[in-house]
């Protein structure tokens, strides 16, 4: 490429470019040239297809348009950059080729909407460009761009401005791009393997009585409180009574708790269901989808997150919570025999059992696998066979009802997925979804309730189901090498700044 230079003067401060923008934009309207009113360009050619195919576009004809990143006046002749969708180009743009439009040109901003009509050629640099026979200014950029367009590197500027980060660094385009072409592969494997695609409501009228904190609004015509969903589960299996034998959705989803890394408070699931199907058949189900993903948007199986090598190709590793928590804190929960045993286990170790003295032996070893366990798990495991202490909507196991057919799986030591062998038993969800809320209303949750629409629809009898959801943020995440859950959200949840 072609010596790069701004536009803007570098004694000038931000008061002065944007005083002498304004001014400019008064001139050309002032002019007849008003920008504002260009409604359509004919383009014809992006600057990827043009690169990746130079034999089939040289001495072509091409109308080409993008943002205005760098421009190198010469007197008499100057080179410019453009960026459009796809990438960036270069233009060579003189006043013989130009005439009277060529002083337009030079009075262009870094920033500006333009388009070229010209030929392909490659200069004596080898740099394949458009010689412009034709320019135009298409919209006025008010403002400058962040540190002459490769400056943006803060991150809280960066979530905060991502149409400006999307300009100043390409790596941010393809991670969105990957994004939506995981989506779609999510969803040609769930249609190719029988899952109908569904909606559900994200306005509920209750707060169920899951763990989750939803957010609370107002419905003014009918005068009743609502909630942002916090799952997308009751409706689906409610589907799955009424025949569908196998559905899912792509949901938004909102939980009004803490932030980090891994956790934003309006977030995507995917969450489906199987008829006549258990945890087990979930299982091969969710490591063949995240294979066929993989290999259809990167290209392997292989990934590197975080300069780590995972290998998601390979068979995943499963382990049954007891077994996983003996293989890593070398605790047995066989040898508990009673509840009092497991709190003594917890204490000679130094785990904290957040529920104390009532703790049984299904709490204590949830926080031993909590100590343990999950910082271990690196490679794809999947973790099963939960008690049923923490696992509401599962249904017990028929050889030790301690436990519920329900897994998890974790992929870099985060938990990425969660499933069961759906309860559809009415008499005993009723039984857990009480205690649930009694539990919820003691930690202050006073608006949960039964939900007894749901309660009502397994009374109808539901099949023998299959569930699992996952969250496609994390799933972006680890394909994208993301750090943050906010690098692949477009616009994750900010704190507003004080004007």
């Amino acid at each position: 490429m072609e010596e790069n230079k701004t536009a803007e003067t570098p004694s000038l401060d931000l008061n002065e470019i944007l005083m002498q923008r304004r001014e400019k934009l008064a001139a050309l309207k002032a002019a007849g040239k008003n920008p504002y009113e260009k409604v359509k360009y004919a383009r014809t050619a992006m600057s990827a297809d043009i690169k990746e195919n130079y034999p089939a576009y040289e001495n072509k004809t091409v109308g080409i348009a993008g943002r205005l990143i760098s421009k190198r006046v010469m007197g008499k002749a100057s080179f410019a950059v453009i960026l459009d969708g796809k990438g960036t180009i270069q233009s060579y743009l003189s006043v013989n080729d130009l005439g009277d439009s060529y002083a337009d040109f030079k009075d262009y901003d870094i920033g500006d909407i333009i388009g070229i009509t010209g030929f392909v050629f490659t200069t004596r640099t080898g740099e394949i460009s458009v010689h412009a026979k034709e320019v135009e200014l298409l919209s006025k950029s008010l403002l400058p761009l962040p540190e002459k367009y490769h400056g943006l590197k803060d991150e809280d500027t960066r979530y905060r401005n991502r149409e400006v980060d999307l300009i100043a660094n390409p790596e941010v385009k393809k991670t969105f791009t990957m994004r939506s072409k995981i989506l779609t592969e999510i969803r040609r494997y769930l249609d190719g393997i029988g899952y109908l695609e569904v909606d559900t409501p994200v306005l509920q009228p209750l707060e169920i009585g899951a763990a989750a904190r939803p957010f609370k609004t107002h419905h003014n015509a009918l005068d009743i409180d609502m909630y942002l969903r916090i799952e997308t589960e009751l409706y689906l299996k409610r589907l799955i009574v009424g025949g569908f034998d196998r559905v899912y959705e792509v949901g938004r989803i909102f939980r009004n708790e803490g932030m980090d890394r891994s956790h934003n408070p309006e977030f995507t699931t995917v969450e489906m269901y199987q008829a006549y199907s258990d945890y087990k058949e979930m299982m091969d189900e969710i490591e063949d989808l995240y294979r066929t993903v993989a290999k259809n948007v990167c290209g392997t199986t292989e990934i590197v997150y975080q300069g780590v090598t995972i290998d998601l190709g390979k068979p995943w590793e499963r382990l049954t919570m007891a077994e996983a928590v003996e293989k890593y804190a070398g605790v047995r929960y066989s040898d508990w025999k009673t509840d009092e045993d497991a709190r003594k286990a917890a204490k000679d170790k130094g785990v904290t059992v957040e529920e104390g003295d009532s703790a049984t032996k299904g709490h204590v070893l949830i926080a031993f696998f909590d100590a343990f366990v999950e910082e271990k798990l690196i490679e794809p495991t999947i973790i099963y066979d939960y008690p049923v202490e923490n696992s509401p909507l599962a249904k017990r196991k028929p050889t030790d009802p301690a436990f519920t057919e329900r897994f998890e799986y974790f992929i870099y030591a985060r938990e990425m997925g969660n499933a069961f062998s759906e309860l559809n038993d009415p008499i005993d969800q009723r039984e857990r979804f009480v205690k649930q809320v009694a539990e919820k209303r003691a930690k202050g949750g006073n608006d949960a309730k039964l939900d007894e629409d749901f309660l009502t629809a397994l009374e109808y009898g539901m099949p023998p189901t299959g569930g699992l959801g996952f969250g496609v943020d994390r799933l972006v995440m680890l394909l994208t090498d993301s750090a943050s859950i906010r690098d692949v959200i477009l616009f994750p949840t900010m704190k507003p700044l004080k004007k």
